[in-house]
């Protein structure tokens, strides 16, 4: 192939959840590796901002607004980049809910709203966009995991099922969809500070834990993530599948940091 290493020129991607957070920064990324980027979400007004922000990086964008629990809306969000841009070869899955509390008395529906947003959501988007990929013999699907898919963390028991079985459903499908040249790999955030969970880290014994458990002693800069969603979108990634690519500072390589 020569070697394109990182480039994602000529590429098309779809970023559910694409506004905010980590979402928007992996779109945002790459763009700048040369993808044509679709930032998807649920407000119309924040899909214009990140679109205009990725046009003024040089690159084509779609403004579409998509609801992962709304599949119709996930199938329009397909049909019109299929229109526009005539492929989509990566889709990152970064929509994503939680909530604090303690188990013993969660609400019912608080968790199973979890679990259809940040699981359900998730396998909706790969079956609409997986039956395309099929269909060309080509994708890249990143997922994102969590800290939580292999370790407990106190008070969101809700959350760290869905991201459990996020790391499962994306070894699944690796699987699964290895032949048909599509890859399905996850991004696992390590102690990054995001709107979702800046109040659980700010100034609080449960911030505090988090950097005495990380070696680099700091939360992570969310652009730090935008590499690691370049690096699994392009063809240097090719021979990797199923793999959950851990962006922590260290923490889950820590035993006793002092």
């Amino acid at each position: 192939m020569g070697y394109r290493g990182l480039d994602l020129d000529g590429r098309t991607a779809v970023v559910i959840g694409g506004t905010s957070g980590i979402g928007r920064v992996i779109a945002l990324g790459l763009a700048e590796a040369g993808a044509d980027v679709t930032p998807t979400a649920r407000r119309t007004e924040q899909v214009d901002r990140v679109a205009a922000e990725i046009e003024g990086l040089g690159r084509r964008s779609l403004r579409v607004t998509s609801d992962v629990l709304d599949r119709a809306s996930l199938e329009h969000a397909l049909e019109s980049a299929i229109t526009t841009f005539g492929k989509v070869d990566i889709l990152v899955n970064s929509a994503g809910i939680t909530k604090r509390a303690p188990t013993q008395n969660f609400p019912e529906d608080d968790w199973n709203k979890i679990l259809e947003t940040n699981l359900t959501g998730v396998l909706r988007a790969c079956q609409v966009f997986g039956h395309h990929m099929l269909e060309r013999k080509y994708g890249r699907i990143l997922n994102i995991a969590s800290l939580s898919s292999f370790v407990g963390l106190y008070e969101v028991a809700a959350y760290g099922a869905s991201k459990s079985a996020v790391r499962s459903l994306t070894q699944s499908l690796a699987v699964e969809w290895a032949a048909h040249g599509i890859c399905v790999n996850a991004i696992m955030p390590g102690a990054f500070r995001a709107s979702l969970n800046e109040q659980l880290l700010d100034g609080t014994p449960r911030g505090q834990e988090f950097l005495l458990r990380t070696p680099m002693k700091r939360f992570g800069k969310i652009e730090e993530l935008a590499g690691a969603a370049v690096f699994l979108s392009s063809d240097a990634a090719g021979f990797i599948t199923g793999t959950v690519l851990a962006v922590d500072g260290g923490f889950l390589a820590s035993g006793v940091n002092q």
